[in-house]
């Protein structure tokens, strides 16, 4: 089995401008490819996981990947996906998370001498000249064109600012950079970057009378459609300060049944015969619990190293083997000052542990009995909850909590 199949049984190849030039040159690791990364935070997080997978897959085909971050389209904002324009960014805090990237992408990503290049488009985008830019660059766009695509029709009723309009031509300016100085054949990126890959490709045509390639991959959706990643915290981050291991290895144990063979196939390096054997027999409770602690092992490991994914995987089967309880579990202390003879309401518990975001939600969840106080349900939203002793939160029937008087 070639790459490029192993890529489409595991259903990671969404979009391509010439199928079988893609699937030659990275079958035969001749590809030179790059993945754009824009530093909207100083963490990556499961929305960028796929694209670093993939990276690591072509890598070690022996395809050379040049990871860029964008310093310098960064300070404009891509529209794809987008109602509103992006949050702008400081030139320092693009900076810093530019560096958070490079540390992180290390875990997946090879960057021994000749192995893989990371690069900050910062360093060529910031220098140009506007004229020169307008003369060279702008020529080879039509307007019309780049408003029949999707990324920018779904701005116009809200209002499309010119900054933004001109983040196709700079993303494409990227790959036409690259094309010339480092021999950059092909781009990869999530499908809803089509539009702009497609610019970069005949930009280089345009200018230099070249073919190059772009491939978009499936993006990650659970069942319902809704991009997977997103929990009542925020993003799943790659960080261990944003999201501990522990969240971090309980957001992929829990992830809905219909959604755990897919996230198997697309996101791990479990060999795809031994995935497409497992779905064969997805026909008990079992079965699904046993694909979802080998996802949530998997790609903890990745992220985080083995020692922590056994530890998360040890601290996971004690909580469900032994009522909630471990010593990994989450933990909060609530201050003895925020107490009353060592009590504290039901409901603003939940929000202090972070199990309800606010107290109208505190009290729905208790309402509807979806809250377990040492095993014993809470229905009343007025309940006083002692910590004189530690005691453990449940919600729902997966997430537990530990909570502590300080």
């Amino acid at each position: 089995m070639t790459l490029y199949e192993e890529l489409k049984r595991r259903g990671l190849i969404a979009q391509t401008t010439d199928e079988q030039g893609i699937a030659d040159l990275i079958n035969q690791g001749k590809a030179t490819f790059y993945i754009g990364f824009d530093p909207t935070a100083d963490s990556l997080h499961v929305g960028h996981f796929m694209a670093l997978c993939l990276m690591k897959r072509l890598q070690m085909a022996g395809n050379k990947p040049i990871a860029l971050v964008g310093g310098g389209t960064g300070m404009i904002g891509d529209p794809s996906g987008k109602s509103d324009m992006r949050k702008m960014l400081t030139k320092e805090d693009i900076d810093h998370n530019c560096e958070c990237f490079r540390k992180q992408m290390s875990r997946f990503i090879d960057f021994s001498e000749g192995k893989a290049m990371l690069v900050n488009n910062a360093d060529w985008l910031l220098n140009l000249n506007y004229v020169d830019v307008l003369r060279e660059v702008g020529a080879c766009f039509s307007v019309n064109k780049m408003l029949t695509f999707e990324c920018y029709k779904q701005r116009m009723e809200r209002g499309l600012t010119f900054l933004e309009f001109n983040y196709m031509i700079m993303q494409s300016y990227d790959f036409y950079k690259l094309y010339t100085d480092y021999g950059c054949n092909m781009q990869f990126g999530g499908d809803d970057q089509w539009a702009n890959m497609l610019g970069g490709t005949e930009l280089i045509r345009k200018k230099l009378g070249k073919d190059a390639h772009a491939m978009t991959i499936t993006l990650l959706l659970n069942s319902e459609g809704k991009k997977m990643g997103k929990t009542e915290k925020g993003a799943v981050w790659l960080d261990a300060e944003k999201t501990t291991p522990y969240d971090f290895f309980q957001y992929w144990r829990n992830v809905g049944d219909a959604d755990v063979i897919k996230c198997l196939k697309m996101l791990t390096f479990v060999p795809i015969e031994q995935i497409e054997e497992m779905e064969q027999h997805m026909d008990s409770g079992k079965a699904f619990n046993e694909a979802k602690e080998l996802l949530a092992f998997e790609l903890t490991k990745l992220v985080h190293g083995e020692e922590e994914a056994q530890k998360q995987l040890a601290a996971a089967r004690a909580i469900f083997a032994g009522g909630g309880v471990s010593d990994d579990m989450p933990t909060t202390e609530i201050p003895a000052s925020e107490l009353t003879e060592d009590c504290i309401g039901i409901l603003p518990l939940l929000v202090k542990t972070g199990l309800a975001p606010s107290i109208s939600e505190a009290r729905r969840l208790v309402q509807q009995g979806g809250v377990s106080v040492n095993d014993e349900k809470i229905t009343d939203a007025k309940a006083q909850i002692s910590l004189a002793d530690a005691v453990i939160l449940k919600k729902g029937k997966k997430v537990f909590h530990k909570a502590v008087k300080a």
